[in-house]
């Protein structure tokens, strides 16, 4: 059986077909989540990777509610008034990473222009319950860009992540009609200041964005983007195939080929970056752990 996604776009090309993985551990996943009042970005954005992640047992939370206040026109995260973070939601996370017996934790948000600080604090209180809960494991925040408010980084550095990653998206060109509420030159100069800063207990948190293809870029306007996040000193990448959640959103202007994304890795490679996935499939959470894992102690691709 095959997993096929319904877009406006053409059909699939051969590539980009799949098996359905095994359901492993799926049901504990989803039951766990459930019983604890959880969000995942696997659910939310209607991730293709979702099965395979639940199945070996391993998920993305979402944490800050399940509405986001943008309205990103590639997203399938729903867009409204979100309802007031939860008190329970850190401990309550915790408590499903330690029971998953994670060993690399991912923590994304909705974006919320609603509060002051864009909830970063529950951002900070929820690496720290999960620390105090798997002390050995690496800690992975997924953050939007706080309009730009330093001290809501701050905030979030102050819970002490391993990986602070900020997505990019796309090419600054295609920034109004993909995500008009974001701003290109903001999200760069976050992820340079994350750079900088060093956590209040001395890490160094290694820098993390990713870009989709198939929204109408060109070359050119890729390359670009991967000199700025290399300016910035971004040290991890995330290449992968645009998806149109539905005919609502952006269309998919073009299905990159394999060969196109492992050309994109061999650049990024060369450009500088000590981590690269790139494949159609490719997510900024997907396989956190692996492209952690392949980054040595030294900083240094392995």
């Amino acid at each position: 059986m095959s997993i096929r996604l319904k877009t406006s776009s053409p059909r699939f090309p051969p590539w980009m077909r799949r098996k359905m993985p095994p359901a492993g551990k799926s049901l504990r996943v989803g039951r766990l989540l459930s019983d604890l009042k959880l969000e995942t970005v696997c659910a939310g954005a209607r991730c293709p990777n979702k099965c395979e992640c639940f199945s070996r047992g391993t998920a993305a939370f979402l944490i800050l509610g399940e509405k986001c206040t943008r309205d990103c026109r590639f997203c399938a995260v729903p867009h409204g008034e979100p309802a007031p973070a939860g008190e329970q939601e850190p401990e309550a996370l915790a408590q499903a990473a330690a029971e998953l017996n994670l060993r690399h934790v991912v923590i994304t948000s909705v974006t919320r222009d609603d509060l002051a600080d864009g909830g970063a604090r529950q951002f900070a209180q929820t690496l720290r319950a999960v620390r105090r809960r798997l002390g050995e494991a690496i800690l992975e925040v997924l953050t939007p860009d706080f309009l730009g408010k330093t001290s809501a980084v701050e905030t979030v550095l102050a819970g002490e992540p391993d990986v602070f990653n900020h997505n990019v998206e796309t090419v600054p060109r295609l920034y109004p009609a993909v995500r008009p509420q974001a701003d290109y030159r903001r999200s760069i100069e976050l992820l340079a200041y994350v750079k900088r800063r060093p956590t209040p207990g001395g890490r160094r948190p290694l820098t993390k964005s990713g870009i989709m293809l198939g929204l109408g870029e060109c070359d050119d306007e890729i390359r670009q983007v991967l000199a700025d996040l290399r300016q910035a000193e971004v040290d991890m990448l995330t290449i992968g195939q645009y998806l149109a959640p539905s005919p609502q959103h952006v269309p998919i202007a073009r299905f990159a080929r394999p060969d196109e994304f492992a050309a994109w890795k061999t650049a990024a490679m060369e450009m500088g970056f000590i981590a690269v996935a790139a494949g159609p499939y490719v997510r900024s959470s997907y396989d956190a752990e692996g492209l952690f894992q392949s980054v040595d102690s030294t900083g240094a691709a392995l």
